[in-house]
């Protein structure tokens, strides 16, 4: 078994880029209370991203060094996740745009308030514990530690969705128009939706 990191970058991309929670919660940051805000709280999902991983990470060890069967069923299982995400994308690329947060924010905006609901966030979005449990062992290599190699995929799951989120925000404010297009949305949608069902087959398979 050994890492597919190319496969488990643009993976982690992919689900990044999916309309949610996080992204609505992204663009209001970024609107409300600029690029600092919303960078503060691209560090609190990204905090939230390794609470998930590190918690699965430590409970996984076992599963990964068992028999090949056990392994198996948990290859078979995330790939079922992303082929999941992709069809439930596909059919959110017919309907409406992407959901926008309701709430006020105050008038504040502090950075402290953009990281606590950026991790606030993450952890009550199940879909990260989804993906920490079921997708990221398959992708851990058995050569050295495979707790540390867990723990080190997360925080590149980590890394990989901050990056989106830094590109997406800086989109919405030097375009906010442009990002708020219901079409782009659902070509965005359309895009991801095809990718994560082959990513999804692929995993499944074991190609």
């Amino acid at each position: 078994m050994r890492t597919r990191l190319p496969v488990f970058l643009i993976t982690t991309w992919l689900l990044a880029m999916l309309p949610g929670a996080s992204l609505a919660l992204m663009t209001r940051q970024t609107l409300e209370g600029g690029l600092r805000v919303a960078r503060a709280t691209i560090a609190g999902n990204a905090t939230g991203l390794l609470i998930w991983s590190t918690a699965a990470s430590a409970g996984l060890s076992a599963v990964l060094l068992a028999d090949p069967t056990a392994y198996a069923v948990v290859r078979v299982a995330g790939g079922i996740v992303l082929i999941v995400l992709g069809v439930n994308t596909l059919r959110a690329a017919q309907g409406a745009a992407a959901p926008h947060p309701t709430t006020g924010d105050g008038p504040g905006n502090r950075l402290w308030r953009g990281y606590t609901r950026g991790l606030g966030t993450n952890l009550g979005n199940p879909k990260a514990g989804v993906f920490a449990v079921s997708v990221l062992p398959q992708f851990v290599t058995a050569q050295g530690p495979v707790l540390v190699s867990s723990i080190a995929l997360g925080a590149l799951w980590a890394l990989v969705t901050a990056c989106w989120y830094v590109l997406f925000t800086w989109a919405v404010s030097r375009g906010r128009a442009l990002v708020s297009r219901p079409a782009v949305q659902r070509g965005l949608r359309a895009v991801t939706g095809f990718a994560l069902l082959l990513l999804g087959v692929t995993v499944a398979t074991g190609m």
